[in-house]
């Protein structure tokens, strides 16, 4: 009796057990995830080490977003629009990015000197402060164009210290982004074209240092806009965040290694007056 009653309470286990991991599929799959940040193509808005929640809903359903590699069907289901301004997870070739969204289907869109002109206008842009980055071994400012903005602040810290700018689309969706500066044969000259139907296009916020749709796929960027089926997303808000000194073995560092300063921040664009 009491091996079938050991016996019934691991089958108990087992099952609540597999209960939870199929409850956890299916949030994963039709509601929400948790999305990390590999890199700093989307500075200031989202740093290296910053965790999200991305909910998988918004724009409806398609092979990205359910997470099937190759796509069973064609077209989405429930499928939306994003908004301009929305920052969008996607696919490409089995790998997550993250981007924002600046062009619709049937915009006209170029990149003149680091400028975006949409159909025919530039889209304003504000200089504003410099954006104050505390250096971090997540960030650590010492590659690629970012090396020249390393500063101490006069309360002794280092800061990657980036000139930031506030952009506005046409439909009021206000962010910040980075511009190191006009860099000739780059991505901040990108002729017109016309973002075909049924697609996007997409920016990272850090203007010089983003592979997004103004980049060839030899330089490891879109090269175009992408199609609404590679729209896995949208970026929420930020969870929390690691500086990335924490380790696995030591828990402690767990919580030292925490930006206090990077909890439960929100990722939809602000609206400005218009």
């Amino acid at each position: 009796m009491a091996d079938k009653a050991a016996s019934g309470g691991w089958k108990a286990e087992l099952k609540s057990l597999a209960g939870m991991v199929l409850a956890i599929l299916l949030v994963w799959t039709f509601v929400a995830r948790p999305f990390y940040i590999p890199s700093e193509s989307m500075m200031p808005t989202l740093l290296k080490g910053d965790r999200l929640v991305v909910t998988k809903y918004p724009y409806g359903y398609d092979y990205a977003s359910l997470i099937l590699h190759p796509h069973p069907f064609g077209g989405r289901l429930f499928g939306r629009l994003p908004k301009r301004g929305d920052i969008v997870t996607l696919d490409r070739d089995g790998e997550d990015l993250i981007k924002r969204v600046i062009g619709l289907p049937g915009d006209r869109i170029e990149v003149r000197q680091g400028v975006i002109i949409l159909n025919g206008v530039a889209v304003p842009r504000v200089r504003e402060t410099p954006a104050m980055l505390p250096i971090d071994a997540n960030l650590p400012c010492e590659m690629g164009y970012e090396a020249g903005f390393r500063t101490a602040a006069p309360d002794g810290k280092l800061y990657c210290e980036l000139p930031r700018y506030r952009e506005t689309l046409p439909n009021g969706a206000s962010y910040d982004t980075i511009d190191m500066g006009y860099f000739p044969g780059g991505p901040d000259d990108y002729p017109e074209i016309t973002v075909p139907p049924g697609q996007v296009f997409v920016m990272g916020d850090n203007r010089d240092e983003s592979a997004d749709s103004r980049v060839p796929f030899d330089q490891n960027g879109l090269a175009g806009p992408i199609p609404l089926e590679a729209i896995s997303g949208r970026a929420e808000a930020i969870t929390h965040s690691y500086d990335g000194n924490g380790q696995i073995w030591n828990p402690i560092s767990w919580v030292t290694a925490l930006r206090h300063h990077r909890a439960l921040i929100s990722l939809h664009p602000q609206q400005a007056a218009r």
